[in-house]
């Protein structure tokens, strides 16, 4: 009969040191989520401060050159909102699709080396400052789409997204909204690849060999196992693409020829502006008032961050006993 083993004793100075490393460490966790929610409401605060002197003056339009002479402050907000929430939404709607293939394909269907091989080409693509964007997107896709958008207006011109000038053509050369969209979901898109593959990367091997074994194809796998465990991890993703593609500044700056109207036209210039673009554009010639102004616009876009980033925790919290999110 084998005698019993005697428990391994821990030293007591080991013990002591373990206890106050995990005493040290929770401390610190604490602390630095204190610290991120008083940043937060420092950079709120601030931004309310500085913007009270535009809230509280009736008369914009007669300090602030860029302010309409028969406008006021929410006669501007209102459309940089529409242009920054339409610019985005496009964005997302061109990104999404393309990133979700590309995540599947690297965490799917491409061989392990072509997977690894792509993977730091994506890494890669997300370091790349948006100034280079907005150059490339001047400088070589601008004159490249300009025909495409061009045609575009001539066979889909009835729909209101894609009507033309009053010509019936689209502007050029091309720096219109559309190309701007089209910038910032090339600038995105590495994000939301990156963070859907690691999520598809976590489905769990029983599920795959479960759908596998009932005679399911690769595409039927991805359908009833890969994409419902990834779909709150997908929604995250989009909303960080979002979050970039609401605040984005020079590419924007670069390519979009701005205009302050309600207009969903996508392929005629001088309709839309984005908040960053137009306080980045304007801020430095501003005068203490006009400052205020855009101030007061950064505080819009703001909210409108915490806003989205709030729906997107609701859509996870919602999903997440369906999926990978927890």
């Amino acid at each position: 009969m084998t005698p019993p083993v005697a428990p391994v004793r821990t030293p007591r100075r080991r013990r002591t040191i373990d206890r106050g490393l995990d005493r040290g460490f929770r401390y610190l966790a604490v602390w630095s989520g204190i610290l991120i929610l008083a940043v937060l409401a420092s950079v709120a605060i601030f931004l309310v401060i500085e913007a009270l002197p535009a809230l509280k003056n009736p008369d914009l339009a007669s300090e602030v050159p860029w302010i309409p002479a028969d406008g006021n402050l929410w006669s501007v907000v209102g459309p940089l909102i529409f242009g920054t929430v339409l610019a985005a939404i496009v964005s997302l709607a061109l990104a999404v699709p393309v990133a979700v293939g590309v995540a599947l394909f690297i965490s799917h269907y491409a061989p392990r080396r072509m997977a690894s091989a792509l993977g730091y080409v994506v890494d890669l693509l997300a370091a790349i400052p948006s100034v280079v964007y907005g150059l490339w997107g001047v400088l070589v896709l601008a004159p490249k789409v300009q025909p495409v958008w061009q045609f575009v207006v001539d066979y889909f011109g009835w729909i209101p997204l894609f009507a033309g000038d009053e010509h019936g053509n689209a502007s050029n050369p091309p720096r219109v909204l559309m190309t701007t969209s089209l910038v910032l979901a090339v600038m995105i898109l590495p994000i939301i690849t990156a963070v859907s593959r690691e999520v598809f990367l976590q489905t769990p091997r029983l599920h795959e060999e479960a759908a596998l074994a009932l005679g399911a194809t690769r595409w039927e796998l991805v359908q009833m196992a890969v994409l419902p465990f990834g779909r709150s991890g997908v929604t995250s993703a989009a909303m960080l693409g979002l979050g970039r593609a609401l605040g984005e500044t020079m590419a924007v700056l670069m390519i979009l020829s701005p205009g302050l109207l309600y207009s969903f036209k996508l392929l005629v210039a001088s309709q839309q502006q984005t908040i960053a673009g137009n306080i980045a554009a304007r801020f430095n010639d501003a005068n203490d008032i006009g400052r205020s102004t855009l101030i007061a616009t950064g505080l819009a876009l703001f909210v409108i961050t915490v806003l989205v980033n709030l729906a997107a925790r609701a859509i996870i919290a919602r999903n997440k006993d369906f999926s990978g999110a927890n």
